[in-house]
Order: C-alpha cells, then sequence, then structure tokens
C-alpha cells in the first residue's frame, strides 16, 4: 500500500485536506501545506488521565516486590503519565531499578524514547505497524509466556485481542490503564468539520487513530449528518494510518483507501499527497459512471446495478439508507412449521438436508416464494463446521445436537481435526450456487455461522445446557485453553463465511444465541476479541447482522465487536436499544416468536409498536426475536410478512 517508484512527487495539487490531530496539530498543517494542500487540522480527541489511578499504584507495588516478569509499553505518553502517579508516592530510582529487572516490551519508538528518558533500554521494540498482532508474534519468538506475569499499559480503551491472545500463551495479565480518550474540550470546531464533510466541502480526510474516527462519527450523528458524511467519504480521499484505524473506519461503514507504508503521520500525509488526486479522480469516474449507467433506458447498465442488490430494500437497509418499506424476513423461516419442509423432512433426517446442495436450495428457495419475505437464508445449521473436527456431532431426534467428545482440557484441543473449510463444508457452498442460480438477482441470500462462544459452549457442554457450568468453569480455572479453543474457532468461523460469500451470499449473520449466558465482564475478557476478529475478516461491502440472545447487558459491547445490523431479541424495547447503540447501526427485530399464535389483529398491533418505535429512521430490519416455532400457523406468518410491508410503505 505504499508509494511505488512509478507515483508521481507528493503534491496535493491544492486539494481540501482535513486531519484530526491534537498534539501535532501544527506540524500536521505544516506538511499539508508544504505539500500543496489547503489544511483544516481540528482536534477529534484529547487523552484524560484517570483520577485516582489504583492500578498504577498496584503495578509498582507488584514490581517493587518483583511480582512482575514482563511489562508491555504501548504508548510513550502512557509511560511518561504512569510514571507521573507512582512517583507520588515512590521514588523514580526505586522504579526504574524494579523495572530494569523485569523485561520491557515498547510497541514502538514512542515508548521506546519515554523509556530511554529514564535511563532503560526496552528489551525488545514491536516492529511496524505495531499491531496487536506484531506484539504477539514478538513475544511468541522471544519470550516464553506460559506463566509469566505480565503487565500491560493501556492507553484509551483495552485492548482485548492484545488480553486474549496473551492469555492464550499462558500468560498472567494485568492491565495497567492510564488515561482515557474523551472528546475535546471545545467541540465547536470537530462539529464545524463533520458539517462541512458532509456538504463536500472536502477532497481528502486523514486519521491517525480509531479514536479520531469514533468521535467524528458520534459528533456527526449528534448533529444529524452521520449518514451523509458516511455517503460523502464513498466519493473522496480516505486516509487511514493502520490496521487498528482502518478496523474502525469500517465498523462505521467507511472503507478506507490506502494506508502508509510505515504507520506514521509523515508519512500518512505524504502519500497521500501522492496519491490523492489520482484516487480522487478514480472515485469520481466511478460515481459518474454509476449515474450514467442509472439513466432510463440503459439495459446494460441496469443489469450491472440489479447484479448487486445494491437497491433492494434489504440492502439498504443494512446501508442504514431510506427504503420504500421496511424489509422482513425470518429466523428459521425454513422449518417444521411449513408443510413444504416437512414433504423433505420426512423423507430425509435433517443432517443429510443439509449436507445434500439440492435439497438445502430447495427448502431455501420455496420458502421464500411462499412466505414473500425479503430474504433467503440458506437451509444449514450454526454446527456443521464442528463435523468434520471428530468430536462426534450427532443430531439425535428431539434431544438436540449432541457432542460424543466435549472439549475441555489442552490435551482435548490437540486432538481437535483441522477443517479445511473449502473441502470439508463445500456442499454449503454449491447450495448458495444452486440458490442464487434460482432467485436470480429479485432477493437477497444471507449466509450464516454460529459465532465462537456458542460453537465453543457446544464442544464444552457437550450439548444444550442452561447454566453452562462446564463453559465458565473452563473460561475461569484455564484461561489458556478457553484462549485455543477460541482462537481455532474463529479462525474457521471466518474462513467458512468467506467461502459463503464466494458461492454468492449477499449478506451474513453471526448467530451468538448462547451468549447471553454471560456478564459484561466475561463477555469483554473471553469473547469479544474473537466475535470482532471474526467480523472483521468479512469481505468489505458484505453487510454483517450480529445477533444473540439474552442479550440486554451486552449491546454496547456486541456493537463494539462488530456488525452493520444489531439482532435484538424480544426481551428489549427495540426504542431503548438502537438509542442505546447508537443510530449509525441498524438494528434487526424482534417481534416474539409466540406472539405468531396470537390472533391476526394483536399480531399486527404489535408488529406496529416494533415499527412505531423504531421511529421511520433508516437501518430497520423487521424479524422476529428467535426462530419461528414448530407449531406456528403459516397463514399467521404470512400475515405478519404482508402488514408489515403495508404499514411501513413509504
Amino acid at each position: 500500500m505504499g508509494l511505488s517508484t512509478e507515483e508521481p512527487a507528493p503534491d496535493f495539487a491544492g486539494l481540501r485536506v482535513f486531519a484530526f490531530e491534537s498534539r501535532m496539530a501544527v506540524e500536521t498543517v505544516s506538511l499539508i501545506e508544504r505539500f500543496g494542500g489547503r489544511a483544516a487540522v481540528v482536534p477529534a480527541m484529547r487523552e484524560v488521565p484517570l483520577q485516582d489511578n489504583h492500578a498504577a499504584f498496584e503495578f509498582a507495588a507488584r514490581l517493587l516486590s518483583g511480582k512482575i516478569d514482563l511489562a508491555i509499553f504501548l504508548t510513550g505518553v502512557g509511560v511518561r503519565e504512569l510514571f507521573r502517579v507512582m512517583e507520588t508516592r515512590y521514588t523514580r530510582e526505586q522504579l526504574v531499578k524494579a523495572l530494569a529487572g523485569v523485561v520491557t516490551v515498547a510497541r514502538g519508538p514512542k515508548p521506546v524514547a519515554a523509556l530511554r528518558e529514564l535511563g532503560l533500554a526496552a528489551r525488545l521494540t514491536i516492529p511496524e505497524p505495531n499491531t496487536w498482532r506484531e506484539i504477539l508474534s514478538s513475544l511468541s519468538k522471544s519470550v516464553q509466556l506460559d506463566a509469566k506475569r505480565v503487565a500491560v499499559q493501556e492507553y484509551g480503551i483495552s485492548n482485548h485481542d492484545l488480553i486474549a491472545g496473551l492469555e492464550a500463551r499462558g500468560a498472567l495479565v494485568f492491565e495497567v490503564p492510564v488515561y482515557r480518550w474523551s472528546l475535546p474540550e471545545e467541540r465547536g470546531p470537530l462539529r464545524t468539520a463533520a458539517c462541512a464533510i458532509a456538504k463536500g466541502e472536502a477532497d481528502v480526510v486523514l486519521f491517525t487513530s480509531s479514536a479520531q474516527v469514533t468521535n467524528l462519527i458520534q459528533l456527526a450523528d449528534a448533529a444529524g449528518v452521520g449518514p451523509e458524511i458516511r455517503r460523502r467519504m464513498r466519493e473522496i480521499v480516505v486516509g487511514s494510518i493502520g490496521p487498528v484505524c482502518s478496523q474502525e473506519l469500517r465498523t462505521h461503514g467507511i472503507e478506507p483507501d490506502f494506508e502508509p507504508a510505515h504507520p506514521k503521520l509523515g508519512h500518512l500525509i505524504k502519500e497521500a499527497a501522492a496519491r490523492g488526486a489520482k484516487i480522487l479522480q478514480q472515485k469520481r469516474s466511478q460515481r459518474a459512471a454509476i449515474i450514467e449507467v442509472r439513466q432510463p433506458g440503459d439495459a446494460t447498465a441496469n443489469r450491472i446495478e440489479s447484479s448487486l442488490l445494491a437497491e433492494h430494500p434489504l440492502m439498504r437497509a443494512c446501508r442504514r439508507e431510506p427504503v420504500p418499506y421496511t424489509p422482513i424476513w425470518l429466523m428459521r423461516q425454513a422449518g417444521r412449521y411449513l408443510p413444504q419442509y416437512r414433504r423433505v423432512r420426512d423423507r430425509h433426517p435433517f443432517l443429510e438436508m443439509c449436507r445434500q446442495p439440492d435439497l438445502a436450495a430447495e427448502v431455501t428457495v420455496t420458502t421464500v416464494e411462499r412466505l414473500g419475505v425479503d430474504a433467503a437464508i440458506i437451509f444449514a445449521d450454526i454446527l456443521l463446521p464442528l463435523l468434520p473436527m471428530g468430536v462426534g456431532l450427532k443430531y439425535e431426534g428431539g434431544d438436540g445436537p449432541m457432542i460424543e467428545r466435549p472439549v475441555r482440557t489442552e490435551a482435548d484441543v490437540q486432538n481437535l481435526l483441522d477443517v479445511p473449510v473449502a473441502e470439508s463444508l463445500g456442499f454449503v457452498a454449491e447450495a448458495i450456487r444452486i440458490v442464487r442460480r434460482a432467485l436470480s438477482k429479485r432477493t437477497p441470500l444471507i449466509g450464516f455461522a454460529g459465532a465462537p462462544f456458542t460453537l465453543a459452549s457446544y464442544l464444552v457442554e457437550g450439548g444444550s445446557s442452561r447454566q453452562y457450568q462446564a463453559t465458565k468453569t473452563l473460561m475461569y480455572t484455564d484461561p489458556p485453553v478457553w484462549h485455543q479453543i477460541m482462537e481455532l474457532l474463529a479462525r474457521i468461523t471466518a474462513e467458512y463465511l468467506k467461502l459463503q460469500v464466494e458461492a454468492g451470499a449477499d449478506v451474513l449473520q453471526l448467530f451468538d444465541s448462547w451468549v447471553g449466558s454471560l456478564g459484561p465482564d466475561d463477555y469483554r475478557r473471553f469473547v469479544l476479541p474473537y466475535t470482532r476478529r471474526v467480523i472483521a475478516a468479512m469481505p468489505p461491502g458484505v453487510p454483517v447482522i450480529h445477533f444473540g440472545t439474552v442479550t440486554g447487558t451486552l449491546l454496547e459491547l456486541m456493537r463494539e465487536a462488530g456488525g452493520d445490523v444489531i439482532g435484538l431479541d424480544w426481551r428489549v424495547d427495540l426504542a431503548e436499544a438502537w438509542h442505546r447503540l447508537g443510530y449509525d447501526i441498524g438494528v434487526q427485530g424482534n417481534l416474539d416468536p409466540v406472539a405468531l399464535f396470537a390472533e391476526i389483529p394483536e399480531i399486527k398491533r404489535r408488529a406496529r409498536e416494533i415499527l412505531d418505535r423504531a421511529g421511520g429512521r433508516p437501518g430497520l430490519i423487521f424479524n422476529l426475536g428467535h426462530g419461528i416455532l414448530p407449531e406456528t400457523p403459516v397463514d399467521h406468518v404470512i400475515a405478519l410478512v404482508d402488514m408489515v410491508h403495508e404499514m411501513s410503505a413509504r
């Protein structure tokens, strides 16, 4: 993604360049103007030291008593602030002497410089682009982490991926937060910048941290220009300092155009100057072509547009764009309540239906045609990725799926068979291809998978559970084994979902059906890094619906994990949940499945309540709060689909 020798000399040529630096604002303006740009540099964040930082004092106490083996320093500012706090109780000489006796790890040149100011040399310096991945990779090559007491100096927010990766390698992790990120004290300039970008007054925007992205979008949404700023970002040049910042941009539906060869401010600006004009010209040419193909009478253009299903109400809802009516599909819409499904099911066992692409495709397509829903969802099961792992997965009649050989020890993990996803689960991809051909491009097709936690729970419990005792016991008593299981399942799930996209899935849903058994702290530590890893690995432009049940206490964390749309179960109020999540993300739900057993007028009343709670805001996909129940009257399901379309028509 860096500069090549064939690229022109850096020159913005008068482009309007927005950046959001705080500490380096003056230098940023100078560099942009040196390369011929018109600079608008507005601080988007500030670092606020923590008051009464007990973790800092605890770190000092452990350090001085020899209870720290390795210390990871993530920022230069954090090193200095940490010492400032500790020196209110201890002398610098004491602290430096103790720190010299442990393995010190610096994420990059800034913490290296801060340690040098203290007279310390970092034992290990992390290479670019200095993300948590490089930290874990470097440590794995240099240090035996098992049973090591590791302190991590954090910045802004906790890096859950790093903590999980350290624990997966057997480390005993102690987190040391030093400061938090916040909006600038004076927010007017940032609000003005957001409105200017939304009005089309920017050609290039540059981000040097994920917090800048978060705060800009937060203020843009508060100012009512969130959707417009996202649209404008698709038309201008978006530069990102590195992978973490890019991931945050994608979380908000913004695809960065480039990352610099080196994750430094100067390189970001220089490469933007060298590449900005060309990228902008390409984007404008593409936009002109799209406008041209939308003209009436251009059959080729219409085929191009329809081939992408870009304007289907469900796809537009995933992008939180206005729709002619609220799209609706239903979880478990191809199920035992349908006569068409039962006729197939009476002749074939469930697993055979999943494994035979023609049967899976048949029940998928006939369901869409029978119900008139706005999306097909491929007929499959969330546990299919466990089949080739050698754990003895069986579907036992009314008892549900059973695992003959549960996974509860490190030896059990080592015995799991490697899953060649394309070979082992290719029957799902083939079913998707058949459905895609049958539906043409009239209807979006949803692919899906179980989230890592829900799959892990089945593996550990051996089947369904009420208390999840075995799962939680493993998390609490042997975190390294738990993290190994989750790392494996996150990789397999991501590959499985990408296989479905390659076969023709337009949208993906990640089912975390059992995650509501956890409290926020356990979700943050044991689940979030892996769910986020799966969602972040999805191809750009493919919407992801992130669904869980009993997740009223986890909604904000689920949003942090990722997804374009958050699925809500019936136990939460849709209006309240959407307010908590923020209106820059879509929601799906959330009629109680049992409501479909009521009389038609009552179903209509409840459906109307959900639509009213959405307030007409773009981004709603109507669904149930969980799957359709087996005895549900078919005519009630069809009536629900029709009434949602009718009541929401605009």
